[in-house]
């Protein structure tokens, strides 16, 4: 046997063997939603069929609100984003949210269809499930860029807009987080499908946030249990890999709806800047800064970030 070959059957042994000792420790099998179901879906959770998902909701607070208040979580979240601001906001309003289709307990779209158009229809029938003709509509990030574009497409729907952090105008981050990152990045992104380690979890919510002592361990574990609900890794590829079309970015100064732009000043991910261009773009706008958060300021700083929401739902 030759040196060189002695070698490469060293390396080929070695690469091998680094593959099942990752496998071993960072590699994790799918979790069903039954065995989520328990930790992530008490009460008020409840579940409701909409083209074949089986969609996670939560539907609570005043029975007899007119003008429901409609709250859609980011990427890689979940409704359970929102959980501090429903907790204040259910002694007066009546607040709905949901798991959207590749995440939470929701699960993946079956046709696998990531589309803004998809998502917004998607919420229209989801509404009409809840029997709700209008209401207030908000939303995080993605969450933001579905509920301007349901606006747009359905104006005589949205009462009033919310739009934290949205996503909608060419974006140039100043730090993405790593899962966004080999979501993106082929052969990357079929191997996180299987090997999604925790840490991978902790990196990325500690990258949307400014204070990183609030990102608790329980807080890591909803993240990355959720992400292992049965086909949620497969949809997080193929919605980041989902070329998004800018058709409606004109239209938004059409919007008509008194809008609320509520921005975290330390967001990383959809610089502060953007927030300033929604006020310059919106014709019926108030805009809110908040000095100390990051990306998801209704998850990180709850009780700071809803004054200025409770100031606006006060507006006529």
């Amino acid at each position: 046997m030759t040196f060189l070959s002695k070698i490469f059957r060293f390396a080929l042994f070695f690469l091998l063997a680094a593959t099942v000792l990752i496998c071993l420790l960072f590699g994790y099998w799918d979790k069903s939603v039954a065995d989520l179901k328990p930790k992530y879906a008490t009460t008020p959770s409840a579940f409701v069929e909409i083209n074949g998902l089986n969609v996670h909701y939560r539907d609570e607070g005043n029975v007899n609100d007119s003008l429901p208040m409609v709250l859609i979580h980011g990427t890689g979240s979940s409704l359970h984003t929102f959980d501090q601001w429903a907790e204040m906001l259910k002694t007066q309003k009546r607040v709905v949210r949901m798991d959207l289709p590749a995440y939470g307990l929701t699960g993946p779209f079956l046709s696998r269809n990531y589309s803004m158009e998809h998502y917004t229809t998607f919420i229209e029938q989801f509404l009409a499930a809840r029997g709700i003709q209008k209401c207030i509509l908000g939303g995080n990030s993605l969450g933001g860029q579905i509920a301007w574009q349901f606006t747009i497409r359905k104006p005589e729907m949205v009462s009033k807009l919310i739009l934290i952090d949205a996503s909608g105008y060419p974006i140039q981050s100043k730090s993405t987080p790593i899962a966004f990152r080999l979501a993106r990045t082929p052969v990357l992104n079929q191997i996180m499908k299987w090997i999604t380690p925790r840490f991978m979890a902790k990196m990325s919510v500690e990258n949307v946030y400014f204070d990183k002592t609030k990102v608790s361990a329980a807080l890591i574990d909803r993240y990355f249990d959720l992400t292992l609900r049965a086909g949620n890794r497969q949809a997080f590829v193929d919605r980041l890999t989902t070329a998004q079309t800018s058709d409606n970015l004109p239209k938004i100064k059409t919007i008509q709806q008194p809008t609320l732009v509520l921005w975290g000043e330390q967001d990383l991910l959809i610089p502060v800047e953007h927030a300033h261009h929604w006020h310059a773009d919106l014709p019926n706008d108030t805009l809110a800064i908040l000095k100390n958060a990051g990306h998801v300021p209704m998850e990180e700083s709850p009780k700071e970030s809803l004054e200025p929401v409770l100031s606006f739902l006060k507006q006529k």
